[in-house]
C-alpha cells in the first residue's frame, strides 16, 4: 500500500525521489529511512515513494508520479535514486518509455557477480554509487564510492549503563555480549551461539543476547540453535530477543559486540556498535576490514569467516583484558565520528546529484 505523507509536499519542489519498492524491512530500507531526514536537513530536496513508509519520512503518494512530467523548479529533470532492480526498471520505464524528464542513480552494496539482467539495468543508469571499493570491483563502469554512515545522534556511548540495563530489563552486575541482525546461517548466528557455548560455562558473569528477526524459511535454523543452547544448559546465559526499533539502547548496554557473518554486502552493525563506544569482533567479510582498525589504534578484532576457534580466541582476548576492550571501544567511537557519520554520506550523495544537474546545464 502507498501512503500519503503527513507533510504536504509540492512535487514541483522535489528534485530527487528515492523509491522503496519492498514490503519487507531490509538493510536497504533502513538506509533509505535513515538518509532522507538527514538529506533534507542538509537542504537536498528529496522525498521517498513506496511501500509501508513511516509517516516521519517525507514522501509522495503513488498518484504524484503522474505529475513527474512537470519539471521541478529550477531544474531540467528530476533524479530517481534506485537501490534495487525493480526500482531501476521502474525508473527506466518512466524515463525511456514515458519520456518523463528523469536521470537515474543506482546504489549497489553487493559484493558478487551480477546477473546479466542486473548488468544490463546498471548499464542504463546515469550514475552509479557503490558502498565500498569491493562492491565497485563488480561494476564494469565508472562508479563513485560512498561508504554508508551511521547516525551518531542515535548511536552514541552510554551515559549511564545501569539505567540502560534497567530499561532493557537486564541486570547491571553482568557483562553483556551482543550479536544483532537477521537470524540465519549467512549471518553466522550459529557461529556466535557455538562460540558462546564454548566460553560462557567458565564465565558465569557474562551473558549473550541475540537480537533480530527470524523469517519463515529460517525458523528451523533458530529452533536448532535453541536446542543446542538448552542442551548446553545455557538458556539463562544465551537469550534471543525479537527485532526492536529501540536497538540503540541495546548497543549502549553492551560490553562487547560480535558480527560473525559468513557473507555480507556492507554490514552496518559493527559501525553502529563502534559509534556506541563498544569494542567489536567481526569476520573479514563485507567492508568490515575497512571499518575496523587492527593496528596500534585497535578498534576491534577481525577473524576469518566461519572460524569458531578464531572467534573464541578473539572473544577471550577482550573478556580477559577489559582495559584493551575499553580502549578499543573509545577508539571505535572516535573513528565512527570522524569517518563514518551519516551526514558525510548524505553530503557525498548530494555531490553526485549536483554533478548530474550541472552536466545538464553545461550541455
Amino acid at each position: 500500500m502507498f501512503y500519503k505523507s503527513d507533510e504536504q509536499v509540492d512535487i514541483k519542489k522535489i528534485d530527487v525521489i528515492a523509491p522503496n519498492f519492498k514490503l519487507r524491512h531490509s538493510g536497504v530500507t533502513s538506509t533509505i529511512f535513515s538518509l532522507i531526514p538527514v538529506q533534507r536537513r542538509l537542504g537536498q530536496k528529496i522525498a521517498a515513494v513506496g511501500l509501508l513508509l513511516p509517516k516521519k519520512i517525507t514522501h509522495i503518494g503513488l498518484f504524484s508520479l503522474a505529475s513527474l512530467w512537470q519539471k521541478p523548479i529550477g531544474r531540467q529533470f528530476r533524479i530517481w535514486h534506485a537501490r534495487r532492480n525493480t526500482e531501476m526498471l521502474f525508473g527506466l520505464f518512466m524515463r525511456d518509455l514515458l519520456y518523463i524528464p528523469l536521470k537515474i542513480v543506482f546504489t549497489s552494496a553487493s559484493q558478487r557477480n551480477h546477473t546479466k539482467w542486473t548488468k544490463y539495468l546498471i548499464s542504463r543508469m546515469n550514475a552509479v554509487i557503490t558502498t565500498s571499493k569491493k562492491s565497485a570491483a563488480f561494476i564494469k563502469r565508472p562508479t563513485t564510492v560512498i561508504m554508508h554512515g551511521v547516525d551518531t545522534k542515535r548511536f552514541y556511548p552510554t551515559k549511564n549503563k545501569t539505567y540502560d540495563r534497567h530499561v532493557i530489563g537486564m541486570p547491571d552486575d553482568i557483562k553483556l555480549i551482543g550479536c544483532f541482525g537477521r537470524i540465519r546461517k549467512n549471518k553466522g548466528t550459529d557461529l556466535f551461539v557455538d562460540t558462546m557455548i564454548r566460553i560462557l560455562p567458565s564465565h558465569p558473569k557474562w551473558k549473550a543476547v541475540i537480537i533480530g528477526r527470524t523469517t519463515l524459511p529460517h525458523l528451523a535454523f533458530k529452533k536448532n540453535l535453541e536446542k543446542r543452547i538448552y542442551k548446553a544448559n545455557l538458556q539463562d546465559q544465551i537469550v534471543f530477543i525479537n527485532e526492536t526499533l529501540s536497538i540503540e539502547i541495546w548497543y549502549r548496554a553492551l560490553d562487547l559486540f560480535i558480527a560473525p557473518q559468513r557473507w555480507e554486502g556492507f554490514g552496518l552493525t559493527p559501525l553502529e556498535a563502534m559509534a556506541s563506544g563498544i569494542p567489536v569482533i567481526a569476520t573479514n567479510v563485507g567492508v568490515f576490514s575497512e571499518l575496523l582498525t587492527i593496528n596500534e589504534e585497535e578498534t576491534g578484532i577481525l577473524c576469518p569467516p566461519g572460524n569458531i576457534d578464531a572467534l573464541e580466541q578473539a572473544t577471550l582476548a577482550f573478556i580477559n583484558n577489559q582495559e584493551r576492550a575499553s580502549l578499543a571501544g573509545l577508539r571505535g567511537h572516535k573513528r565512527a565520528l570522524k569517518h563514518f557519520s551519516i551526514e558525510r554520506e548524505a553530503l557525498e550523495i548530494g555531490e553526485v546529484y549536483e554533478r548530474l544537474f550541472l552536466e545538464s546545464c553545461e550541455k
